[in-house]
């Protein structure tokens, strides 16, 4: 068996037409859900990037891999998908973008160097990279934002554009007279990218993928991660014109949610990405945009469905498509993500697993609050292996795509998010330790606890699906909140960092000193079995002295 991981960047959970979008239609997508089970309450364990990423490579929350921030390095020695799958003989490669940042510190301490097999691994947050390109190639006064070689803008120059970054002057800018028409700028959102469409970014990673599969020894797990639809939001011809102003949904938002916000919702509502996007011909520009980038990509797994069929691979493959987080558009008064309404941190999830055990499960959805570390424990099992649970902090899906029920299955969900380094903490005023956001939801109710004073968030979502009403101090939800905090604090007891002993390890060491002879702290033996102390009971050994 092999495992087609596959990830978008800033995908929305309700932008597929199999989630009911209303003028969207992602034919290619849907049939992969045809095929599989789609799961309506995945969520990421962080509504940003880098948090999120390091989650789903590690099957572990973000607070206790550590990496809970974009740039924050994850650390030295934390186990990855990669070093579980090859203990098993699956190889582990990966197509596209991870947004790891290496523990530079933590290897060079350990003598590891980035070019030596094992420091490689680290470096590529656990690995074997067949090409890696984490987009982003722009230009600052301090360099480029991503100092790593780009590949893409390798592959760009091959083909003839020119400069020293093709990434933002044509797969990322349109033309307005003879001037770039950036796609920094919201208002060229409308404008086809000045690229031709097959060089661009994701039918360019389309096509490493298919160079991959060609040679690709099985079994496998290939992660084949796509930068868009994230930002710039701009798509070349014929998708930038697919989609209108008329096909813009209506914000998802209410005029009560900024009449008395929680101080970090008015925060960030406040923030620059969030006064954007309450601008109505924004949305108007950004949406088609968005739009057709969505439609590129699955127009593009079209492409690479076809090969897999043609190559019998099919068969043999189980394939993932999910997200790293959402995208606001809008709605809530906000742009981008990092907050918890359902936009920014619920993703899509489809698994398609090719084995008869699924067939029951086909085109079925699935409503099981689940988790994008229950991923990594599911590749652990597919590749026929024991999920390591006292490190992979997932769960297995596998009884979901067979028809099972599990004998245990969570009650909530977390989410964190870390906004230490973003200017809303300066505008809050919390400290760097303190700018810590946590998100509880069970199957009615999502709580946001904040670290700093602040009182919680609250919402209700069986009565106000839309999170509008914020109940985070409404003395008719006590209990309701002291329950939500009660599972937080149960999450927050868990073993998160005993990973070098599994319970079996711990069960296996008990008596283990008392079979090597030492019995320490016995009153006359009978505490132990008496087949630990039978060679103390023997006759007595006399020493035998040699007379004057």
């Amino acid at each position: 068996m092999n495992i087609l991981f596959i990830m978008f960047d800033q995908l929305r959970f309700d932008y597929l037409s199999c989630a009911g979008h209303p003028h969207l239609h992602t034919p290619n997508i849907d049939a992969l859900a045809a095929k599989g089970v789609r799961f309506t309450r995945a969520y990421a364990q962080s509504p940003i990037c880098g948090a999120s990423r390091m989650s789903f490579y590690t099957g572990r929350y973000t607070s206790s891999h550590g990496a809970q921030w974009n740039g924050f390095p994850l650390r030295v020695g934390e186990v990855t998908l990669g070093d579980h799958l090859r203990r098993l003989g699956m190889d582990c490669w990966l197509v596209g973008k991870t947004h790891m940042k290496a523990d530079a510190e933590g290897m060079e301490r350990l003598g590891l160097s980035p070019d030596s097999l094992i420091g490689a691994r680290q470096a590529e947050c656990g690995f074997d990279a067949w090409v890696r390109d984490d987009g982003l190639w722009a230009e600052g006064p301090d360099g480029f934002y991503d100092a790593k070689r780009s590949p893409y803008n390798e592959y760009l120059k091959a083909r003839g554009y020119d400069g020293e970054n093709p990434w933002a002057d044509y797969a990322n800018a349109g033309v307005e007279g003879e001037e770039i028409a950036t796609g920094w700028f919201f208002e060229n959102a409308d404008k086809p990218a000045n690229v031709r469409e097959e060089d661009s970014e994701t039918p360019w990673l389309t096509g490493e993928a298919l160079r991959f599969l060609e040679q690709a020894a099985t079994p496998f797990c290939c992660h084949l991660s796509y930068i868009k639809p994230h930002w710039p939001y701009i798509v070349p011809a014929p998708y930038h014109a697919l989609y209108g102003a008329n096909h813009v949904p209506a914000a998802v938002r209410s005029e009560i949610e900024r009449e008395s916000p929680h101080p970090i919702y008015a925060a960030f509502m406040g923030n620059r990405i969030g006064q954007a996007f309450q601008r109505d011909e924004v949305r108007r520009k950004v949406i088609p945009a968005y739009m057709g980038l969505v439609k590129q990509a699955d127009d593009q797994m079209g492409r690479l469905f076809a090969y897999l069929e043609a190559a019998g691979r099919m068969r043999d493959t189980m394939i993932v498509l999910t997200s790293d987080h959402g995208d606001y558009l809008g709605d809530h008064w906000l742009g981008e993500k990092d907050l918890f309404h359902d936009p920014s941190v619920k993703i899509p999830l489809i698994v398609y697993d090719p084995r008869p055990e699924a067939d029951a499960t086909r085109g079925t959805t699935c409503d099981a609050l689940v988790e994008s570390i229950d991923l990594a424990a599911t590749f652990v099992e597919v590749a026929g292996g024991e999920v390591p649970d006292h490190i992979i902090e997932g769960r297995s899906l596998m009884p979901f795509l067979r028809g099972e029920a599990p004998s245990v299955w969570r009650d909530f969900v977390i989410s964190e998010y870390d906004y230490s380094v973003t200017p809303m903490r300066e505008t809050l005023g919390v400290s760097a330790r303190d700018a810590r956001l946590f998100m509880v939801a069970d199957r009615r109710w999502k709580l946001i606890h904040a670290e700093g004073g602040f009182r919680p968030m609250l919402f209700d979502l069986e009565r106000d699906p839309e999170e509008f009403r914020d109940l985070g101090d409404s003395p008719d939800h006590a209990e309701v909140r002291v329950k939500l905090y009660d599972d937080l604090a149960l999450w927050g007891r868990r073993m998160a960092q005993r990973v070098t002993r599994s319970e079996a390890d711990i069960d296996a060491m008990r008596g283990r000193s008392l079979r090597r002879g030492i019995l320490p702290f016995l009153q006359d033996g009978t505490e132990v079995p008496e087949d630990l102390t039978s060679k103390y009971r023997g006759p007595v050994r006399q020493r035998h002295l040699a007379e004057d």
